[in-house]
C-alpha cells in the first residue's frame, strides 16, 4: 500500500523535514500557499527575512546528513556566502572584547549568508535530487481523531479537499496553527512558555566599502545586567560584496525605521565600531523592521500529541533571533525526523512522540540560552528570573569574561551556543574550575583588529567610545 508524506510549509523547516521523510514514503508532498521563486528573493509571508541570519555548524552538518549528495553548503559557498570561524569574529560581549584566535576548526565554522540566498539554495537542492514535490495550497484543519491525525484538509484554486496522510509534519513557521487545529480534534493544555523582552530589529544592507572586502562578522552585545535596555548589533559580511545589519533594541530602547536614524543608533551601542563601519558604507535599500522577536515555546512532547503528527521548527518554537539558532534548530529537528525513521516505521505506535521528544533536545537547548539572557532587560514579558536562574547567570558572566582571553573556554562556550554540546557542558570540571579561578588577564581594551582591518577603521575615522 502507498504511503504518503504531507508538510505544511515550504520554508527552511518543509524543505528540511521533506528531505528526511523521501527515503521512507512513496510520495511526500509539501504544502505551500504561496508561490514560491525561482530565484533568492524575498517572500512577503517571512518579514524575519530581512534580517541578520547565520547557520550555525550544528545546522550545516544536519543538513549534510539529510541531503548528502546535494552539496549544499557547497553550492552556499559558490553563491559567495562565507565562512567565519566564531574564535575568530570581532565581538564585544558584556565583559569586553572577545580575544581572536587563529586556530581554525571546522566545527567553529558559521555560515554567512542572507536568508533568501540559503532558502533558494536549499529548496532546489531538495527538489532537485529527490522525488519530493510543492504544491501550492493552504491547509485548513488536520482530520483524524485525538488518537491518530490522518491527513489535512486543504484549500487549493478555490476548492477544498481531504488529503490522506500516514505522517503529517506541520513546519508552517512562527503562524502555525497547530494549536487550534488539535483543539479542534480535543488535544488541549499543550505547556508554553513564553519570554517577551519587546525586542525590535531593524536591518538594511550595505555595500561593502573599497579595503574592507574581508572585514569579519562582528557583533556588539547588549549586557542584561545593566538595568537599562538591552541593544545590540550585528554586522554580517553575505554574498555580492554587501553587508547585512541587523540593530536591535529591547523594549525601551527600540530602533527606528528612519533610515537617518540607523547610523545613529549604531554609533549609540556599547561601542560604536558597527556604526563607524556603516557611515563609511553605500546603503543599498530601505530599513525594515521587525517586532516578531518574542522567545515562545511550545512542548508538544509533554502533551497527550496523537500520532501521526509531528511539529518542527518555528511552529515548536520561537527565539530572540539575536542568537541565530532558528534555521539550525529546524535542521536538528529534521535530523531526529531522519534518524526515527532509520528505526521505526512511520506508521508504529509511539513514533510521531519519538520524533517529537528528539527534536525537543535541541529546541530546550537554545530556549535555555536564549532566555536566560532576556529574562534580565526591563519590563520583560513572561517568567521572572529565579534564585537559580541568577546564580546561574552570575556563574556564567564570570565564564564570559574569562572567555575573553581564553581559547579553551571560548570555544567550549561556542559548542553550547552553537548546539554542538550540551548547556551541561559549561560544568564540566575543567571549565568550572578555570571560571572559578578567574581571567589570567585583562581583555583587550579596544578592538583585536588586524592591520588591514584596523587600517581601514582608522581611513573611516576615530573609535571614540
Amino acid at each position: 500500500m502507498s504511503r504518503r508524506a504531507v508538510v505544511i510549509g515550504g520554508s527552511l523547516a518543509g524543505m528540511l523535514a521533506a528531505a528526511a521523510l523521501f527515503r521512507s514514503m512513496d510520495e511526500v508532498i509539501v504544502l505551500e500557499r504561496d508561490e514560491l521563486p525561482d530565484r533568492p528573493s524575498p517572500r512577503k509571508r517571512i518579514p524575519q527575512a530581512r534580517h541578520a541570519h547565520i547557520l550555525l555548524p550544528s545546522g550545516r552538518d544536519a543538513i549534510r546528513e539529510l541531503l548528502p549528495v546535494a552539496n549544499v553548503h557547497g553550492r552556499l559557498l559558490a553563491s559567495g556566502a562565507r565562512e567565519q570561524s566564531m574564535t575568530d569574529m570581532l565581538g564585544f560581549g558584556p565583559q569586553g572584547w572577545y580575544g581572536r584566535w587563529a586556530t581554525v576548526t571546522e566545527d567553529l565554522l558559521l555560515t554567512c549568508c542572507s536568508r533568501d540566498l540559503l532558502d533558494w539554495t536549499l529548496r532546489d537542492a531538495v527538489l532537485g535530487t529527490t522525488p519530493v514535490r510543492v504544491r501550492r495550497a493552504e491547509a485548513l484543519s488536520l482530520l483524524g481523531t485525538a488518537e491518530r491525525v490522518t491527513g489535512v484538509r486543504v484549500l487549493s484554486e478555490g476548492l477544498q479537499e481531504d488529503l490522506r496522510a500516514d505522517l503529517v509534519v506541520d513546519a508552517s513557521g512562527r503562524g502555525s496553527r497547530a494549536e487550534h487545529w488539535l483543539e479542534a480534534l480535543g488535544v488541549t493544555d499543550i505547556p508554553t512558555d513564553e519570554v517577551d523582552s519587546g525586542l525590535v530589529c531593524a536591518s538594511r544592507v550595505f555595500r561593502v566599502p573599497r579595503g574592507a572586502e574581508d572585514f569579519p562578522l562582528t557583533q556588539i552585545e547588549a549586557d542584561p545586567a545593566t538595568s537599562r535596555p538591552g541593544r545590540s548589533g550585528t554586522l554580517v559580511p553575505i554574498e555580492d560584496g554587501r553587508w547585512l545589519v541587523t540593530l536591535a533594541g529591547t523594549r525601551g530602547g527600540e530602533p527606528s525605521p528612519r533610515p537617518e536614524a540607523f547610523t545613529d543608533f549604531a554609533l549609540g551601542l556599547r561601542h560604536p565600531l558597527i556604526g563607524r563601519l556603516i557611515s563609511a558604507a553605500e546603503p543599498l535599500g530601505e530599513v525594515f523592521l521587525s517586532r516578531s522577536t518574542r522567545n515562545r515555546r511550545r512542548d508538544f512532547e509533554k502533551a497527550a500529541m496523537p500520532e501521526g503528527l509531528v511539529v518542527l521548527g518555528d511552529a515548536v518554537a520561537t527565539f530572540n533571533p539575536v542568537h541565530g539558532q532558528g534555521m539550525s534548530v529546524a535542521a536538528l529537528g529534521a535530523q531526529a525526523l531522519s534518524r526515527q525513521l532509520r528505526q521505526t516505521d512511520v506508521t508504529a505506535p509511539g513514533f510521531a512522540r519519538d520524533v517529537q521528544r528528539a527534536a525537543a533536545r535541541s529546541v530546550s537547548a537554545a530556549y535555555t540560552v536564549s532566555t536566560s539572557q532576556d529574562q534580565w532587560f526591563p519590563e520583560v514579558v513572561g517568567r521572572a528570573p529565579t534564585l537559580s536562574d541568577r546564580l546561574i547567570s552570575q556563574y556564567l558572566g564570570r565564564m564570559a569574561r574569562v572567555a575573553t582571553t581564553s581559547y579553551t573556554v571560548s570555544a567550549a562556550r561556542c559548542k553550547v551556543l552553537t548546539l554542538q554540546a550540551d548547556p551541561s557542558r559549561l560544568l564540566h570540571s575543567e571549565l568550572l574550575m578555570a571560571t572559578l579561578k578567574g581571567p589570567g588577564t585583562e581583555p583587550q581594551a579596544g578592538p583585536p583588529l588586524t592591520f588591514e582591518e584596523s587600517a581601514f577603521v582608522e581611513s573611516v575615522g576615530p573609535l571614540a567610545v
